[in-house]
């Protein structure tokens, strides 16, 4: 009887555990079983990581650089290209005063992808939600 408590109680405690939680609902599947992310996630994971864009830049408050709220509103309010600010080929429109402490980073901008840039700032863009 003692046997059997056991195996229902360890049942029970591997039964109940929790399930991973995604941020936009289910994630796709491609044939593969590979996941698709979003750009948004991808964007997340540049800013944070490989763009270091983290240790500047907050989603709603200002740190070193102004927040991403501010950034994603400004560009949209001027319709302006995020892009190309990023591989270096557009004038600072959102805190000219601090344009020499990011221009330091475009090395790392500019040695990405389009798509990394277009996933970055899916990203920024999603902070004014």
């Amino acid at each position: 009887m003692q046997k059997l408590l056991i195996i229902f109680t360890l049942l029970v405690l591997v039964s109940c555990k929790k399930e991973s939680q995604e941020p936009f609902g289910k994630p796709q599947q491609t044939a593969d079983s590979t996941t698709i992310k979003s750009p948004e996630i991808v964007g997340k994971e540049i800013f944070e990581n490989k763009g270091n864009c983290i240790a500047c830049h907050l989603p709603d408050k200002k740190l070193i650089g102004p927040s991403l709220h501010d950034i994603a509103k400004i560009y949209k309010d001027k319709n302006a290209d995020m892009v190309a600010f990023l591989k270096g080929d557009g004038e600072p429109i959102v805190d000219p005063n601090q344009y020499e402490v990011m221009k330091t980073n475009f090395a790392i901008t500019e040695e990405m992808s389009d798509e990394e840039l277009q996933a970055l700032e899916a990203y920024i863009y999603f902070n004014l939600k």
